[in-house]
């Protein structure tokens, strides 16, 4: 699992845990049927109404995103948050048309399926589109922090209008590149996709008499932790007016802690994302914090330099996340194969009737009700395939004029692997909720950054590559997923694909614009140590660095070390492997434990918080836990959030916080005292 973008294991309600091959014990669709509920056409499943609150929740869910990506690239799951606010917003519509006797066509489970759909797809955008790691790597601001390969042919800064085009272009292929696939891994397969199944078990949940009443009380709690949240972030800014002022630089341990970045930050929205990540997760960045800040290299050491103290952090990190991007790939590429031979050599394995088989195979109600209404609406082949290579085409065209290092040559080298890989994304992500969209993503960095060659602009080349596989693969799964989605709320395949397109175009739009109102509105913007340091993004561009320049890039002795924390890293994972999920939960994952060799430990304190609090919410109460604990950690990461559109604003327009709280030892204190007040 990629820590960039996290997902939720253990904090899914019991109802949404299933095995995706087992029989329900209840039947979801003979409930809905009692209820005399029929399925809507396609058409009327992307109600206008619909697309204006995926609208509005995508703006919100991508000033979430963003922040996360800027901060400490940890993204949690929201799929579950957007489903339950999509609920609460047209619910709330339709309750007040139908009081005024305008309401015309009633909120059902599939339009519900569509707005979650739209709003992942589009939020989606603010992580695959690079904001904070290979798109931004691009800018003189990280290429000054390296004072590596910074000359103008590996630079390239950030601008509204290349970003959207670059998004627009290749953002679409993933999704037609696994259209054609969906009945063979939804159907055939029977491929779990937990997220999606997780999701849909929520949205069928939501519109059952019993699912309704409890949705309500969670939207309250949502509401209750958001405003909250929101107050609170309003409040810290008034004593942030300069440098290290506020509370977000308490020290918490002492004044020595702090200044190795270990400290409680007081973030509600790291609370929210600690209660949401696994356990496991948490502990891991509070170990690794540990181990990168205990002083054992020198700080002596240039802070800035490649050469110096910033090779060592950086690519010690990189080391480790490579060390675990490659373990977890050929894992889950050896179960892909292994799954496809098997179904594909046993025939029996394959969940559909054959007559010349002397074996019966049995199907639920459930499975042969959404079976029957998934293949309905067909999407044809051949549109996913004229799309494809009509896109293909157009971004051979274009994107090298976008990035001249980047040759038609390289585009269509991918374009051919692509599908292949796409497919490879989708069918682990079905088996394990791992996406690996970030691991092939850096494959493209050191293979198409090497082919370009340092003398041609082969840093800017690989971070573009990258921009272009990673967009592909990471919306194939997220398709898939959807799809899974879908196919358990009697949702059409054809609303899905359009409701994923519409909310990419949303997204190809709004995450430009979110992450340019960031970009203008901190002078500070993604340098070390400030708000927001958009740490990946100084990570990415070393990698490209190092698949073009190779070992010269490195400082003395940190090859060494690489090799080390790179070995550690398969180590530690094929230890996870063989012992057993049950004492798996005791061993850190080495991708969470590189993040704070680079950025430092204080927001590991923040979610380990997060995490005690669902651990001692728990014990108290497990069941009201389980059922509040995803509202009230979407409510926290969503208000302090959203407040940074307002802060933003503010930044723009020139209106500074009157207050400055800053914490100083006793004897520098005494110092200030005497310069201020001379006797």
């Amino acid at each position: 699992m990629e820590v960039e973008r996290a997902k939720k294991d253990d904090d899914i309600s019991s109802a949404a845990r299933t095995d995706g091959g087992s029989v329900e014990e209840v039947s979801v669709e003979r409930i809905f049927e009692a209820s005399a509920e029929v399925p809507p056409p396609w058409q009327n499943q992307l109600t206008f109404r619909a697309m204006i609150v995926s609208f509005i929740l995508s703006i919100l869910f991508t000033f979430v995103v963003m922040k996360l990506n800027l901060t400490t690239g940890i993204i949690p799951s929201l799929n579950i948050s957007a489903g339950l606010l999509g609920f609460f917003f047209v619910k709330t519509w339709t309750k007040i048309l139908n009081k005024a006797g305008f309401l015309k066509h009633p909120f059902t489970r599939q339009e519900n399926t569509v707005i979650q759909t739209c709003v992942v797809a589009s939020s989606g955008i603010a992580f695959s589109g690079g904001f904070g790691s290979y798109l931004f790597g691009m800018s003189d601001v990280v290429a000054k922090q390296s004072a590596e390969a910074n000359t103008p042919l590996n630079i390239k800064n950030p601008h509204l209008g290349w970003m959207i085009g670059f998004l627009f272009i290749v953002s679409f292929l993933g999704l037609f590149s696994v259209v054609p696939l969906r009945k063979i891994m939804i159907v055939d397969f029977k491929l779990t996709y937990p997220s999606g199944t997780a999701t849909a078990h929520l949205i069928n949940s939501f519109h059952t008499p019993q699912g309704a009443k409890l949705a309500k009380k969670q939207v309250r709690a949502l509401g209750k932790f958001f405003s909250f949240s929101f107050l609170w972030g309003f409040f810290q800014w008034f004593f942030t007016s300069g440098d290290d002022c506020g509370f977000a630089n308490f020290p918490t341990f002492g004044l020595k802690a702090y200044k190795n970045k270990f400290y409680f930050d007081f973030s509600a929205t790291y609370v929210g994302v600690g209660m949401i990540c696994p356990y496991l997760i948490n502990v891991s960045l509070l170990v690794g914090s540990i181990l990168s800040w205990g002083k054992w290299y020198s700080a002596d050491l240039s802070s800035s330099s490649l050469h110096g103290l910033q090779g060592y952090k950086v690519f010690i990190a990189i080391a480790m996340i490579l060390g675990d991007g490659l373990y977890n790939f050929i894992k889950v590429l050896g179960r892909t194969v292994v799954g496809l031979y098997k179904q594909f050599k046993n025939r029996d394995a394959l969940p559909v009737n054959d007559r010349s088989s002397p074996t019966t195979v049995t199907i639920s109600y459930d499975d042969k009700r959404r079976t029957e209404l998934f293949l309905k609406d067909r999407i044809p082949s051949w549109i996913a395939v004229t799309g494809y290579v009509i896109m293909a085409i157009v971004s051979i065209v274009t994107v090298p004029h976008i990035f001249p290092q980047l040759k038609w040559y390289h585009i269509l080298t991918m374009y051919i692997i692509a599908p292949v890989l796409a497919f490879c994304n989708a069918y682990g992500c079905g088996l394990t909720d791992w996406s690996l969209a970030s691991t092939y993503g850096k494959l493209a960095i050191f293979t198409i950054g090497a082919w370009a060659g340092a003398a041609n602009g082969g840093v800017l080349a690989g971070l573009a590559a990258c921009g272009v596989m990673m967009n592909i693969v990471s919306t194939a799964s997220d398709l898939m997923q959807d799809f899974k989605t879908g196919y358990m709320t009697l949702a059409s395949p054809r609303s899905m694909f359009l409701s994923q397109a519409i909310g990419t175009a949303m997204g190809c739009v709004i995450s430009p614009f979110v992450f340019w109102l960031f970009y203008k509105a901190f002078p500070d913007f993604g340098q070390t140590g400030t708000a927001y340091p958009a740490p990946y993004a100084s990570v990415y561009r070393n990698m490209s660095i190092l698949g073009v320049e190779g070992f010269s890039a490195l400082p003395k002795h940190c090859l060494m070390l690489c090799c080390i924390f790179f070995a550690a890293a398969v180590f530690v994972n094929g230890l996870r492997d063989l012992v057993g999920q049950n004492w798996a939960r005791f061993i850190p994952l080495p991708m969470a434990m590189a993040i704070p060799f680079y950025i430092g430990g204080y927001f590991t304190i923040d979610m380990c918080v997060g995490s005690l609090i669902l651990f001692i919410w728990r014990k108290l109460n497990r069941p009201k836990a389980d059922a509040y604990s995803s509202a009230v950690a979407s409510g926290l990461i969503c208000g302090e959030g959203i407040w940074t559109l307002p802060s933003s604003v503010l930044a723009l327009a020139g209106v500074k916080p009157p207050i400055c709280m800053k914490f100083l030892s006793g004897a520098t204190n005494v110092k200030v005292d005497s310069f201020l007040n001379p006797s």
